[in-house]
């Protein structure tokens, strides 16, 4: 699915995230890190929780959070009426009470799905230049009831739900991105054997055709995209499972006689260091752990996340919600700072 050129006229919509995690944090850091994007993103969460991890996130420089002012608005429209001093945000969900912070709970969970679909569903109305998600939980969220297990199929069922189809017609793929390398995913949140079943020609055709849209989306004519193999050694030829045989390589042509510059299967544990020495644009990896691995071991602090496939732009950081320093103003906004870049520039790297 093509996605909309979005207009620089709008803002960004930043989600909370988890309010147990460190999202609110970040999202308090990375503002009072680069004071301009105040005037670019909306966000949308709970106001008290966003001033306490103003607080909390706080140094000697800004006590208590004090250089952080949240303007609540209730329609985006009323963005720019917000003054240049304070940041815009949308009450985009309810919490009766303070959630524990690094806890799992079921308020929390609802919470951040009751703001991504809000973020999802003001990008989807047109109000919005592209959508920036803070860490969620997935334990949380099925704690809440909610029935997916993460982000990128949220997104994908809201985004069909809009636009009245069924879900497999807004096919969408998780791209993780880091300085000098990126890679898609054939697979995302299923495991392990259940990913094994997932490569089939048709997945991995797909998964390439989606590839090759988005990079000549933000002006790569011709990107060369690496097919990794499933097996060691991408199967040598049948010695180490017929998978490359008669599924990825048969893929590959038919992908090719398409139009799309691809080449695989390539050996898997080689494949991502030829990508970053810059003889591919992007690796299409087999399965969740094949493609994340070797971006978080490069660049965890500015890696990205960016949904393929929706009708717009959707980044977030390559990270989740770390419960173990939630709260103690250690965390790190690099990687939400690479994610609001990526979604400012409209590119998902």
């Amino acid at each position: 699915m093509t996605t909309t050129a979005p207009s620089a006229d709008l803002p960004v919509v930043l989600t909370m995230g988890d309010p147990a995690g460190i999202g609110p944090e970040i999202i308090a850091k990375a503002l009072r890190a680069r004071p301009a994007l105040r005037r670019q993103v909306v966000v949308a969460g709970d106001l008290d929780t966003l001033r306490r991890a103003a607080a909390l996130s706080a140094d000697a420089r800004s006590p208590a959070g004090s250089d952080l002012m949240w303007a609540e608005i209730e329609h985006l429209s009323q963005w720019r009426d917000v003054p240049e001093h304070c940041v815009a945000m949308v009450q985009a969900c309810r919490i009766a009470s303070p959630v524990p912070v690094g806890r799992i709970s079921a308020q929390a969970g609802q919470a951040a799905a009751d703001c991504i679909a809000w973020a999802a569903q003001a990008a989807l109305r047109g109000e919005a230049r592209a959508v920036v998600t803070a860490p969620v939980h997935k334990e949380a969220l099925s704690a809440a009831g909610v029935s997916f297990p993460g982000h990128t199929e949220m997104l994908q069922s809201l985004a069909a739900a809009h636009l009245g189809v069924g879900v497999s017609q807004v096919p969408v793929r998780m791209m993780l991105s880091c300085p000098g390398l990126r890679t898609v995913l054939v697979s995302i949140h299923v495991s392990l054997r259940d990913a094994l079943a997932a490569v089939t020609r048709e997945q991995i055709v797909e998964t390439l055709r989606i590839t090759h849209q988005h990079f000549c989306q933000i002006g790569l004519a011709a990107p060369r995209v690496a097919v990794a193999g499933l097996n060691p050694h991408a199967g040598e030829g049948g010695l180490f499972g017929r998978e490359e045989v008669d599924t990825i390589e048969p893929a590959v042509r038919q992908a090719r006689e398409a139009g799309i510059l691809c080449s695989g299967p390539h050996a898997p544990d080689t494949v991502f260091m030829r990508a970053r020495q810059g003889a591919f644009d992007v690796v299409v990896a087999m399965y969740h752990d094949q493609g994340l691995i070797p971006v978080k071991l490069l660049g965890l602090d500015d890696g990205v996340n960016t949904t393929l496939g929706l009708p717009f732009v959707r980044t977030s950081p390559d990270h989740g919600t770390a419960f173990d320093i939630a709260g103690t103003g250690r965390a790190s906004p690099g990687s939400l700072l690479a994610a609001l870049d990526a979604a400012l520039g409209s590119q998902g790297m």
